[in-house]
């Protein structure tokens, strides 16, 4: 397996390389790892001890950043590396400024890990929900180095659960982690069935990150202009089909005030939403000097205040779940308003979480959304009943960093 799994990661890189002239994320990925070594070369510092957190992309960093931020407040005497592996993550958080070293983590080849390792010399590792990287964690492991897996969450169809040559080859790169942090009992579950009991359940620490969020949130005065008093949804990270089934509703809705946060925010995706609206739309770009109060539906085409833009909203919907996955539920959920997204949210727990406490909904059909839409713009009574619920699910699921390090770092 050994074998097999090394001319994969070969080919991968292979792949990117020859991509890299004709797409971007490739080439971004193929610059990132030639680039890697010489960074760390001439600027890591061994004058404190490191702490080492790798990041697959942009959803586990928002996982990972509290533990990275609560371990900078609370362990002063360590430097933080942290390292993406899709240019998704590293390209937008590159300048993070809580992290000391930041960089593309070398594709995982035996060569690569032993050179990594030895540069870096890590204290402690944390791998954030999914990574799972043969010659690193088996190094890691053979050196002693602690490597501790955070907000993990598994599933009984994962291969490490099945049987087969295979699957006990996998289940050989889990025997590596010092200590799983897991999101859900189930999690746990799984693993003491295959012998690893050394996991702690303490849930994702994503609901510490959107706690943090909203209570530092920003005033945005031209949202609250545009809702100007009135009830608003909020699409949050849409894409095309979330958008056909909201534009469906709000068709039938001329007076409810919505605002897009598309996904993409080029300015072509920007042009095709526009198109489609049955009313003129208002870029959030352009606001200043428009009639925000009278207009039905605001476009938001920047990056960066669409958490601060769910504490406007009535109801959020969230988009992706026509696609490979929903996006951040917890994002909006925070503001302890009913969240709506569509049918593939299963891989997604909070969101799995939320349906099951009644306070999301899944949708298939525009007739669906259009439902629960009016059911829960006109029934106030039921929109109390969700608040209260959000509230009560996010206090109990709060407090995942802190289990973490203290744990790992023997705090009372």
């Amino acid at each position: 397996m050994n074998f097999f799994y090394q001319l994969g990661i070969f080919f991968y890189l292979l792949a990117a390389r020859i991509l890299a002239p004709f797409n971007i994320k490739a080439r971004q990925f193929a610059r990132g790892q030639k680039a890697s070594f010489p960074y760390l070369e001439s600027k890591i510092n061994h004058s404190r001890p490191i702490i080492w957190v790798h990041c697959a992309s942009l959803g586990e960093f928002e996982q990972g950043r509290p533990l990275i931020e609560h371990i900078k407040k609370t362990q002063p005497d360590y430097q933080v590396l942290l390292s993406f592996f899709s240019p998704s993550g590293y390209e937008i958080r590159k300048n993070y400024d809580q992290a000391d070293y930041i960089c593309y983590l070398p594709i995982d080849t035996l060569k690569n890990a032993k050179r990594f390792i030895e540069l870096v010399r890590p204290e402690k590792v944390f791998f954030i929900k999914y990574e799972f990287w043969f010659n690193y964690m088996n190094l890691l492991n053979t050196k002693q180095i602690p490597l501790y897996l955070v907000s993990a969450i598994f599933r009984k169809e994962q291969l490490f659960f099945k049987s087969g040559i295979k699957a006990k080859w996998y289940r050989n790169i889990l025997s590596k982690v010092t200590h799983f942090f897991v999101q859900t009992p189930e999690s746990a579950r799984l693993l003491a069935e295959i012998g690893l009991k050394n996991s702690t359940v303490t849930g994702d620490t994503r609901f510490d990150r959107v706690a943090e969020i909203a209570a530092n949130y920003k005033e945005l005065p031209l949202v609250e202009t545009f809702k100007d008093g009135q009830q608003l949804i909020v699409a949050g990270s849409s894409w095309a089909p979330d958008e056909e089934k909201l534009i469906s509703f709000l068709k039938q809705n001329p007076k409810t005030k919505l605002i897009f946060a598309p996904h993409e925010v080029k300015a072509s995706n920007i042009k095709r939403l526009k198109e489609q609206l049955p009313t003129p739309a208002i870029c959030y770009s352009e606001a200043q000097d428009k009639d925000l109060a009278s207009a039905q539906v605001l476009i938001v085409d920047t990056i960066g205040i669409l958490s601060s833009i769910y504490r406007y909203a009535d109801i959020a919907y969230i988009g992706g779940g026509f696609g490979v996955g929903i996006h951040n539920t917890l994002e909006a959920a925070i503001y302890n308003i009913p969240v709506i997204f569509g049918p593939n949210y299963q891989r997604f727990q909070e969101a799995v979480n939320l349906k099951e406490r009644g306070v999301a909904f899944s949708i298939a059909t525009s007739e669906e959304l259009n439902t629960i839409l009016t059911q829960l713009l006109t029934d106030s009574s039921r929109r109390e009943s969700i608040s209260k619920k959000c509230r009560e699910f996010m206090a109990e699921n709060l407090g995942a960093t802190q289990q973490v390090t203290q744990k790992v770092f023997n705090k009372k």
